[in-house]
């Protein structure tokens, strides 16, 4: 029987490699995700270092220690941002990782991801987390007193200036400049806000938060900066619309992928009673079609209507191209052809009834009566 010790080092060689699998069988042996080998490196550390996101995901779920330090004697967040990793920034932020924690060099993570980075879009995605999470813009490096904004400054790292350059709003303003920001898209102004305490899940007075205004409005920087710091994807609004909802509206495809990460609830429904599937396959959003059926969202979801996606694709849409293509993406999926309304009308007789005869056509190759 392996010893502890034997399963420590097997799961840290497994770490290096990523290789999840291995690392869930050696944690359920009894190997510790917070052990050590010579060169002060666990499996929780290296997976941060590394932007190994399931790896770390797996470790946080097994105890990993977010106050363990590193041989520099730096945070899992320091190392992560270090390399502009930022959607383990924002896994370790969410888990409550020091913001400000400084390392043997002097530096606090903030300092790292300009100093030690390129100014480049996941750097300014680390900064601007790490910003709305109260890192002190301000805060000299121990050893030469630059404060990352100079940093950045003498780096030519032109995004990364303007995101610490943005001034907070006063703590009573922060609420209502949080949804003014994320409306507009400005993703540093929002960072700011949040960094002036205003609550992440902030609603205005149709009770929108600023994630489901920023999907509404297709601003997915700021819609990335607000999952990665843990906004819900499903809070509704008084239309019972969600920031994952509207995706469904919009049909927006980089809004989906940016909320995908923050598990929204692919059964919620909206005001019809939908899934974000019917309304995409009734306006011919077909990119998002396409996508969303690959996530296992119910394509046979039947709405207060009646209708399901493939009957709001033949009774709304134009049975053009866009609609055909829609049609053959849904029943690929597993739609039922022959699934009817509540009146008993299947999608066959719809698309006839309508002179649609080419998805009339597609409908009987599909088997359908």
């Amino acid at each position: 029987m392996p010893t502890t010790d034997s399963l420590d080092r097997q799961l840290i060689a497994a770490a290096w490699k990523n290789d999840v699998a291995t690392a869930r069988r050696l944690i359920a042996a009894g190997a510790d995700v917070n052990a050590v080998d010579d060169t002060v490196q666990s499996a929780f550390l290296i997976a941060a270092s590394e932007g190994y996101l399931d790896l770390l995901e797996l470790t946080l779920q097994h105890g990993a220690d977010v106050r363990r330090l590193d041989s520099y004697r730096g945070t899992a967040l320091i190392r992560a941002a270090e390399r502009g990793h930022a959607a383990v920034v924002a896994q370790l932020l969410r888990a409550g990782t020091a913001v400000d924690h400084v390392n043997r060099l002097g530096w606090t993570a903030l300092h790292e991801a300009v100093l030690l980075g390129d100014g480049s879009p996941r750097y300014v995605d680390t900064v601007r987390l790490l910003v709305a999470a109260g890192a002190d813009r301000h805060r000299p490096a121990e050893r030469d007193g630059t404060t990352p904004l100079q940093g950045a400054r003498t780096r030519g790292q032109t995004a990364a200036v303007a995101v610490l350059s943005t001034a907070p709003p006063s703590r009573t303003e922060a609420a209502a400049a949080l949804l003014t920001a994320a409306e507009a898209g400005d993703a540093n102004r929002v960072a700011a806000a949040l960094a002036a305490k205003a609550p992440l899940e902030h609603k205005d007075g149709q009770g929108r938060t600023a994630l489901l205004l920023a999907s509404l409005h297709d601003r997915v920087d700021v819609a990335r900066l607000l999952v990665g710091l843990g906004a819900d994807p499903d809070a509704q609004d008084e239309r019972q619309d969600s920031a994952w909802l509207v995706t469904g509206v919009t049909g927006s495809v980089a809004m989906l992928e940016t909320l995908l990460p923050a598990k929204p609830d692919l059964k919620l429904r909206n005001r019809f009673g939908g899934v974000s599937v019917i309304p995409a396959s009734e306006r011919g959003h077909v990119d998002y079609v396409r996508r969303v059926v690959r996530t296992g969202i119910d394509v046979n979801h039947v709405n207060d209507l009646g209708w399901t996606a493939l009957l709001e694709a033949v009774i709304l849409g134009q049975g053009t191209e866009r609609w055909q293509q829609i049609v053959r993406i849904l029943l690929a999926a597993g739609a039922d052809p022959s699934l009817p309304d509540r009146d008993g009308v299947t999608p066959l007789r719809h698309a006839t009834t309508r002179g649609h005869d080419q998805l009339a056509a597609i409908l009987r190759a599909a088997g359908a009566r």
